[in-house]
């Protein structure tokens, strides 16, 4: 399960709006021993397509550079499909190669809603999980939330 806060959601789905015609794409990185994510880095698609992204590579060399002197890990890879729903396609699973990542998906083909899907690809093998989106990760894992009831 992808356990991800609101806000981190929101930015990613504001990235795939802003470049929506094309494809947007990046990553949030978290720290190695916990596995959450927390630092969004969004990427330039260097593709500029409406259906394929590519990472730059002198970009994405620079951010795994970046995380390993921050001890972090790519905890979600994403990127946007702009005319078809949020599902890996075969050029998608071809490419992930990150099997501890949460890959998410955001479909921005609908101009009023989005859809936002995550899943694991291991050995090219995918499988879609859950995904839980908290406020906090103070209480995230007892499903409560850190801020307390009025009463």
């Amino acid at each position: 399960m992808l356990v991800i806060r609101r806000e981190l959601v929101e930015a990613m789905v504001a990235h795939a709006r802003r470049d929506h015609p094309d494809e947007a794409c990046g990553v949030i990185a978290g720290p190695a021993d916990l596995g959450r994510p927390e630092r969004l880095v969004p990427m330039l698609n260097a593709a500029r397509s409406p259906t394929f992204y590519e990472f730059d590579s002198a970009d994405l060399l620079a951010l795994y550079r970046e995380m390993d002197a921050r001890d972090e890990v790519p905890v979600v890879i994403y990127h946007s499909h702009t005319a078809t729903e949020a599902y890996p396609s075969r050029t998608d699973v071809s490419y992930a190669g990150e099997p501890d990542a949460h890959y998410v998906l955001i479909s921005t083909r609908d101009p009023e809603r989005h859809e936002f899907r995550s899943y694991r690809i291991v050995d090219g093998a995918v499988t879609e999980e859950p995904v839980q989106v908290v406020e906090s990760y103070m209480f995230s894992h007892t499903g409560v939330d850190d801020v307390p009831d009025a009463r």
